[in-house]
């Protein structure tokens, strides 16, 4: 995949592994229309590229995203109701996108992860914080409401934690973050959350890529698709994986006590 200029994001690609950076540090990393259209295009493209594995999202100048420019709401008032709704709706296809993207995505969280921020660190499958972060759902304390973040934080940490969150629009860091489930690593400096970044990118290249892919689609199926239809359709994912060509190699692998093909 070719990489897109872009005003709003800084991109690196290393090997199998794309790194994006959300960049307008003079706003906390604040989600403006132009940085919704240009990541949600460069997802769309990434999620074509069976060579890459993995994506890295992150922000610079030591905020992960303060969530939705304020001078774009305040613009939107001056459309009518649909074109409100409209704007609204096509965060929430970003986070749905997002949510389903076959390459593993990590989200590593610095400063501020709030409001859209938070809806961002929801859908990933790997979540990396600093002890130091400031998470939150503010929208309810500017007299709006978390719309499209709302369903993907109730999966995330469940109902009864995102009713206190969103409904009081408090603040809490990274440790509470872990606890509640919203991430999976929380360390005390930026040495150490580097440290785990590689980590979990080292995990996730030792997968097959193609069982990767097609794992993270039944896990997502398994919270709306009837149990006994997802059975059928694993059983047939199974059959096929299990007489393609990963698993031959890493059957083959494993019995000459070398790594596979796909692993670094």
């Amino acid at each position: 995949m070719k990489l897109p200029d872009s005003t709003t994001l800084l991109l690196e690609r290393q090997d199998n592994v794309l790194h994006i950076m959300l960049n307008r540090p003079e706003s906390r990393n604040a989600m403006n229309l132009a940085m919704l259209d240009e990541l949600h295009a460069l997802l769309a493209a990434a999620a074509k590229d069976r060579t890459l594995r993995a994506i890295v999202l992150r922000g610079a100048g030591g905020h992960f995203c303060s969530g939705g420019d304020i001078r774009d709401m305040a613009a939107a008032r001056r459309e009518n109701k649909e074109g409100q709704a409209r704007i609204n709706r096509s965060f929430g296809r970003l986070l749905e996108d997002a949510a389903a993207q076959p390459q593993v995505l990590i989200t590593v969280l610095e400063g501020a992860v709030l409001g859209g921020g938070l809806g961002l660190a929801s859908i990933s499958d790997i979540a990396i914080c600093l002890e130091n972060c400031r998470f939150g759902l503010p929208e309810t304390s500017l007299g709006v409401i978390p719309a499209q973040i709302a369903p993907f934080v109730v999966r995330r940490i469940g109902l009864t934690h995102a009713r206190r969150l969103a409904l009081t629009a408090a603040r809490f860091d990274g440790v509470e973050a872990l606890r509640l489930g919203l991430v999976h690593y929380c360390e005390a400096d930026g040495a150490a959350l580097e440290q785990q970044l590689a980590r979990s990118i080292a995990e996730v290249l030792r997968c097959a890529p193609g069982a990767n892919m097609h794992t993270k689609a039944l896990l997502l199926a398994s919270s709306e698709q009837p149990l006994s239809s997802l059975l059928d359709q694993a059983a047939e994912s199974f059959a096929e994986a299990v007489t393609g060509k990963e698993a031959a190699e890493g059957t083959l692998a494993f019995i000459q006590k070398r790594k596979p093909g796909w692993a670094p």
